[in-house]
């Protein structure tokens, strides 16, 4: 089961007077994902990184970078991100009037389009959309900030979301996000999960502890 489950660590709780760097450290530790959050203080209660951070980090990224729009509308900004280097592109359908034109378009670029859902966002809105997405995000937290406790509340969904993805028969991957631990990490592992994000979790210690931080995600 281990060997299956990919680690994106957040880099909201890396060192950014070092961001470079730390991208490269989690890299070499065993990241298979360089998770991006991108908020925007609207549909969000925080501001974090745009367009020219990512074009930025990419160089020191030997991982694909993960980005997130936590920012509504997305539209207007989904071409700015693709350009400066994202390889994946997750939006909400909250953050825009056609969830499905948004996710053409992401696909148009070139991009990995992806679904988040926030905890009380329903699931069945990934029904007519998933031919679309390569990637489906449960937000085991509300999104805004980092640090916060698991909600078990969601385990349910990401059940039902791995029911659906695994009718379709499409290798679409099912990403859970928010208060990610060794312990929660089994929970969102066994109700189907595939891809962490985790932020505190991975960045605490120090580069010397990134590599025994991640392992210990992977159960």
């Amino acid at each position: 089961m281990a060997a299956s489950v990919r680690i994106a660590p957040s880099i909201l709780s890396a060192d950014f007077a070092r961001l470079g760097a730390e991208v490269e450290a989690i890299s070499k530790a065993g990241a298979d994902l360089i998770h991006v959050d991108v908020m925007d203080g609207h549909f969000v209660p925080n501001i974090t990184i745009g367009p020219p951070i990512v074009k930025a980090l990419k160089p020191h990224a030997k991982k694909p970078l993960d980005v997130h729009l936590m920012i509504s509308p997305a539209d207007p900004f989904v071409e700015a991100f693709a350009e400066a280097g994202a390889d994946g592109i997750t939006v909400h359908p909250e953050a825009g009037p056609h969830i499905h034109r948004t996710l053409q378009f992401i696909r148009s670029l070139g991009k990995r389009p992806g679904i988040a859902l926030n905890p009380g966002t329903p699931v069945d809105h990934i029904d007519c959309v998933l031919d679309l997405v390569d990637l489906v995000l449960i937000m085991t937290v509300n999104p805004g900030f980092g640090g916060q406790a698991f909600l078990t509340s969601q385990l349910k969904k990401i059940e039902a979301a791995a029911n659906r993805i695994a009718k379709t028969g499409r290798d679409i991957a099912l990403e859970v996000d928010g208060g990610i631990t060794p312990r929660t990490a089994k929970q969102a592992i066994s109700a189907g999960a595939n891809v962490l994000v985790a932020g505190t979790a991975v960045f605490k210690g120090g580069a010397g502890s990134y590599a025994a931080n991640i392992a210990a995600l992977r159960g």
